[in-house]
């Protein structure tokens, strides 16, 4: 993969906030998550299922624990290799795989494919968000979903918050925020503070409606395209806390 410089290929950058994302609670909400994704779906036990953006694999590990095959993918190396330990540790069979969610592409392979925790709208171009559907509409099954999970343009303008601070196992983040662009991205200032060291980074990221999102999958050729605010299939409404779109190929 060819370095470019983008704040998303930043290994130094994942790392450093990997406490901050991936908290001890947040990993443990992995088992519900998966739950309410295979209730939702229906999907058979065993088939091949794939998680794109895997980042340290909480959702693979839960998936190959209940028995699915899982490939796994996403571009950061640090977070693939815990990811590897981890399923080595608890005996698990998962394929992971390094690569660009752009450009993976397996044919017709996965009875689902899950895309979780705002892992999508990272490009400056909304046409490379178009085209990861597209690899995903042709890496499905006929018959196969497609889940997508994130912090929509509705929830976000409803909590927005232009500066606040968190501190999570030992790491202080202060986070400074500004609507871009029409309300079409985000513009994120990040300090992150550890006994260690400060590191600051900053980051946009584009954000989208439900309607918006449901408009791309109708391009991509999805069919029986829902919209929930939760994994359980909660109305997507104005108390919706995430947004979550299915669809079938």
């Amino acid at each position: 993969m060819a370095k470019t410089g983008l704040w998303f290929e930043n290994e130094k950058l994942w790392k450093k906030i990997q406490p901050v994302i991936f908290g001890k609670e947040r990993i443990g909400m992995a088992v519900t998550d998966i739950e309410q994704i295979l209730s939702m779906t229906k999907i058979k036990a065993g088939a091949p299922v794939l998680d794109l953006c895997c980042g340290i694999g909480r959702h693979s590990l839960e998936l190959a624990r209940r028995g699915y095959r899982v490939t796994a993918v996403d571009r950061t190396r640090v977070y693939l290799n815990q990811a590897r330990k981890q399923a080595l540790k608890k005996g698990l069979q998962i394929e992971f795989i390094r690569e660009d969610m752009r450009r993976f592409c397996r044919p017709r392979s996965f009875d689902c494919i899950i895309n979780l925790y705002t892992s999508f709208g990272y490009f400056e171009n909304p046409r490379d968000d178009q085209r990861v559907l597209g690899k995903v509409y042709r890496s499905l099954r006929n018959g196969g979903t497609f889940v997508l999970e994130m912090m929509s343009k509705e929830i976000l303008a409803r909590i927005f918050v232009e500066r606040d601070w968190q501190e999570h196992e030992g790491v202080i983040l202060l986070a400074e925020r500004k609507v871009c662009d029409n309300w079409s991205r985000i513009s994120n200032r990040w300090i992150v503070i550890t006994k260690k060291d400060r590191y600051e980074l900053t980051f946009t990221h584009r954000i989208y409606s439900a309607a918006e999102l449901c408009g791309l999958f109708d391009r991509a050729g999805f069919r029986s395209v829902r919209v929930f605010g939760d994994f359980s299939g909660a109305l997507y409404d104005h108390k919706a806390q995430r947004l979550v779109v299915t669809g079938k190929k």
